[in-house]
């Protein structure tokens, strides 16, 4: 029993972590806020150390729950987008009158949800990861109880959540009644041992519909620009980042293990929704001029340029899924960190229009969007490009050639965007500075900016571990 805790131990301390916190919060009262999210992000180190530090491989209960280099992999990501989003709320928190004691806890909670589906093995713990997960980010949405966009987009994402989760279940229990098992593994066993039958192709699609709304592929995109626009930026962030760190990790594990025997089925669907959303990512941001609904948008298109890589299916194509998931995460958030930043003495602002002249008030910030925003447009040496470079080439090997030039094209015309943002901010006249940016914030914008800009001198290291993620599956 001990060594079988052992190996899920980051998971087991969150959740005793989450529950002693609770009680301190609700007998501590008002005075608990600050305490609650101190000991939140301290759990949460301690776990990313436990991953990192105690590598174990092996399943437990049952093969439901497996940890190995992949899990492991995006394990690290999911938790380094949970700590950094909680640092950042800290202010944003204290200055829209929402940090009260539920905000870590909550943020505990839908970690521990995403650690688990990670480390899913069967379709049983899926979904319980997947709704543990869910179901703190509903509420997370609407924290801010007295700001009527906050209300509605956690109400937007309550709906069409459950709708997802539905058709997930619905989508289990047709591969459950073909092939007779939950288990992953037992799964990719029982469809290479028979005829493939046209009811596991519904149930494959229903539970590819019920992932893609988590990283919010078209075309189950809807909630995105809403939710990302009407919850308080922080939370936004959180969003952006480890949820689709963690749902990502699912999709190619159900992907290239579970559906291995009927890739060619699978793989149209990805190449469909990769293609989906790359195209409508790009050109739907074009007019926005609120730079939250403009991410979420660019957080669409960037789902499609990962999911490229997963349609190819090999070794190759899952590397580049990890390594673009990274410097997606790492750009996110520092760019998140850059909206929180845009704060003036009568509170924050969000659109596009407010960065005017940015490059005379406020040199450095302005040069590290920069950096950021030629990253996410993909233009080289920077980060961005070599991730669009992973994906691509995956794509090419496969002999996926139309899928890496529309790709290619939508990059192209995605850049149009991001270039707006630039020469708004070098080259319009100035509408007013921004008050200084908090120590905590102008951290994460300096180590975002310094990652994406120097990622040719640790490229090497990061493509070595995340092909060894990759090779867990072949």
């Amino acid at each position: 029993m001990i060594p079988n805790l052992t190996l899920m131990a980051p998971e087991l301390l969150i959740t005793v972590g989450a529950l002693a916190l609770l009680m301190i919060g609700a007998f501590s009262g008002e005075r608990a806020n600050a305490l609650v999210s101190g000991l939140a992000v301290a759990l949460l180190l301690a776990a990313l150390a436990l991953v990192v530090l105690f590598p174990q491989d092996g399943h437990v209960f049952g093969r439901a729950f497996v940890s190995d280099p992949f899990s492991r992999f995006m394990k690290v990501l999911t938790l380094v987008g949970s700590v950094v989003t909680l640092v950042m709320s800290a202010g944003f928190a204290k200055a829209e009158k929402f940090d009260k004691f539920e905000f870590p806890i909550l943020i505990l909670l839908s970690t521990l949800g995403m650690l688990l589906m990670i480390s899913a093995n069967d379709t049983l713990s899926l979904y319980l990861g997947l709704e543990l997960q869910s179901l703190a980010l509903y509420v997370v949405a609407a924290i801010n109880r007295d700001n009527i966009r906050s209300t509605e987009a956690g109400l937007k994402y309550f709906v069409l959540g459950a709708l997802s989760s539905g058709m997930l279940l619905y989508g289990i229990s047709l591969i459950y009644g073909f092939t007779g098992h939950t288990g992953f593994e037992a799964i990719a066993q029982a469809l290479g041992s028979e005829e493939r039958q046209l009811g596991v192709v519904f149930g494959l699609v229903f539970i590819f519909a019920g992932l893609a709304f988590k990283i919010s592929a078209v075309p189950f995109h809807m909630w995105t620009p809403d939710v990302y626009e009407g919850a308080p930026t922080p939370v936004t962030a959180f969003f952006a980042s480890a949820p689709k760190m963690a749902a990502m990790a699912l999709l190619t594990r159900v992907a290239v293990e579970t559906f291995q025997p009927i890739t060619r089925d699978w793989q149209q669907i990805i190449v469909f929704i990769a293609i989906a959303s790359m195209v409508l990512g790009a050109f739907a941001a074009i007019g926005q001029r609120n730079i939250k609904r403009l991410m979420a948008y660019s957080s669409i298109s960037h789902m499609g340029y990962a999911l490229v890589g997963l349609a190819a299916g090999t070794v190759v194509g899952v590397r580049g899924v990890a390594i673009y998931m990274l410097i997606y995460l790492v750009t996110t958030l520092g760019i998140f960190a850059f909206i929180l930043a845009m704060r003036r003495k009568d509170g924050n602002v969000e659109q596009i229009g407010d960065l005017a002249g940015l490059s005379r008030t406020n040199p450095v910030m302005a040069t590290i969007l920069t950096i950021l925003m030629f990253s996410l447009a993909g233009i080289p040496p920077l980060a961005g490009f070599w991730g669009k470079w992973y994906t691509f080439l995956a794509a090419m090997q496969a002999n996926l050639y139309a899928l890496a030039i529309i790709g290619i094209v939508a990059s192209v015309v995605g850049a149009f965007y991001y270039l707006r943002i630039i020469k708004i901010m070098w080259f319009d006249e100035p509408v007013g500075a921004f008050v200084p940016v908090s120590g905590e914030l102008r951290l994460v914008l300096g180590v975002s900016g310094l990652l994406v800009l120097f990622y040719v001198l640790i490229g090497g290291p990061v493509s070595t571990y995340a092909e060894a993620a990759a090779k867990t599956f072949f």
